[in-house]
């Protein structure tokens, strides 16, 4: 079974490269295709939220904190930073993906373009940022995993 930080950076994941084929389509003029890759990085994307928003909800139900990252100095320093960042442009994303999305569905194309130079690369970010806190809390600095009988494997 897939835990919830797998399934959350592996929907980030799929985003990133969602969008990322979804600009070469559009810089290729092949709009429909265009179409097709933003609507389902939109879908990851939300499906990522509902996900992260029930486990961390499920989490604080239950009394348990989220992993943290247990480093120290330059590292400790570079995750945070990556994580501040990450956050910050995470809040401003979703309104930002919706106005974009509107404004393409709504076919205000000039309007779109407009909107969407911001939306791209910030949600490119945060999308690529997603999966390496994952990959740095749960691979790198992963937390160590104790057998039935308490012991460190």
């Amino acid at each position: 079974m897939i835990s919830p930080a797998a399934l959350d950076a592996s929907l980030n994941g799929a985003s990133a490269v969602l969008i990322a084929i979804g600009y070469a389509m559009i810089r290729a003029r092949r709009i429909l295709a265009h179409k097709a890759c933003m609507l389902a990085a939109s879908a990851t994307s939300a499906a990522f939220l509902v996900s992260y928003v029930t486990y961390h909800y499920h989490l604080y139900k239950i009394g348990q904190q989220p992993v943290h990252f247990p480093g120290t100095g330059a590292p400790r320093v570079a995750y945070l930073a990556m994580l501040g960042t990450h956050t910050i442009l995470a809040a401003t994303l979703v309104p930002l993906i919706v106005i974009t999305l509107v404004r393409a569905l709504r076919s205000k194309f000039p309007a779109h373009k407009r909107i969407a130079r911001w939306t791209f690369p910030i949600w490119a970010y945060v999308s690529v940022t997603g999966v390496l806190i994952y990959v740095v809390l749960y691979k790198i600095y992963a937390p160590p995993v104790t057998t039935s009988l308490g012991l460190v494997k």
